[in-house]
């Protein structure tokens, strides 16, 4: 177990996994990260919900992650490795490690999600701590968890463990009620999981956000981060609505496949979603390029 806490903070991209005809288009991925690369993000989540990490067999997700392990150069990478048992997040975790990756994204186990209480995660989430040595991270996103959210009071206990880096949280009603049960003198960070509430979150807590929107425009969301930091509120929060707006109408709507189509209209290489998903009709994307054109871009 690792005693070392690193600091997150910044906007990290949910970074999406390319298909072509169903199957994983490496190249395309590889292509992206190089982009992204030459960006202001601080790093990439890869497997993550963007990354329809449920769609992959566990050998395209080693390919996955020797791509990004090949091409991040110095973006901080966080991975998910949420399973549904102790015994495959920690074997899954401790492959990351090894391959030299920075954190663990955990999301909440949740087939069995009845019995998904306070006391079930708390003992969840300190046994993969108490087992790698890389720092872990609580992902709350009820919505891709069959509801499961994890109790305030219960991040509260596991902020203070010292393997237990932070948390992202994509729950609907953001992260508020997390950040007012922290004790601002742990060094733990939360990171906004939508661009919907990513600058309320940062008003009220939060060291960053790890945005879909950020596959395709990531620079928009960097000012907007960039904007924080300096006080200059009045241009954040004008940034803010337009990124709001830009994610209503590609994520919100259509969800991965509107970011992969945004992808593709912004230059990068989203490909199309894996099956059952579909992609989004012509009508869908030609509304996405004029939300994208009036915004600017």
């Amino acid at each position: 177990m690792t005693k070392n806490r690193k600091k997150l903070s910044g906007i990290f991209a949910p970074v999406v996994t390319p298909f072509k005809n169903d199957k994983v288009e490496l190249s395309y991925l590889r292509e992206n990260l190089q982009k992204l690369g030459k960006t202001n993000l601080t790093g990439y989540l890869a497997l993550g919900s963007n990354g329809e990490y449920k769609s992959l067999a566990d050998r395209e997700q080693i390919k996955i992650l020797e791509v990004f392990a090949q091409t991040k150069g110095d973006k901080v990478v966080m991975v998910g490795t949420g399973c549904e048992s102790t015994f495959q997040t920690i074997e899954k975790s401790k492959i990351v490690a090894r391959m030299g990756f920075d954190f663990v994204s955990v999301l909440t186990p949740h087939y069995f999600a009845k019995k998904m209480d306070g006391a079930v995660l708390k003992d969840f989430y300190l046994q993969i701590a108490d087992s790698v040595d890389i720092p872990v991270l609580l992902y709350n996103a009820p919505g891709f968890a069959g509801g499961v959210v994890i109790p305030p009071q219960t991040v509260s206990e596991l902020s203070k463990h010292p393997n237990i880096a932070g948390m992202k949280d994509s729950a609907p009603t953001g992260p508020a009620k997390f950040l007012t049960m922290l004790d601002p003198n742990e060094d733990f960070s939360v990171l906004a999981g939508s661009a919907d509430f990513f600058y309320t979150s940062l008003h009220l807590g939060a060291t960053g956000g790890t945005l879909s929107i950020a596959n395709a425009m990531p620079e928009i969301c960097c000012e907007l981060y960039q904007y924080f930091r300096k006080s200059d509120f009045e241009h954040a929060k004008e940034v803010h609505f337009r990124i709001s707006r830009l994610n209503q109408a590609i994520s919100g709507s259509w969800g991965v496949a509107g970011v992969k189509a945004a992808m593709d209209i912004r230059g990068f290489k989203g490909g199309s979603p894996r099956h059952p998903l579909k992609e989004i009709t012509t009508e869908g994307i030609e509304k996405i390029r004029q939300t994208i054109l009036g915004e600017g871009f």
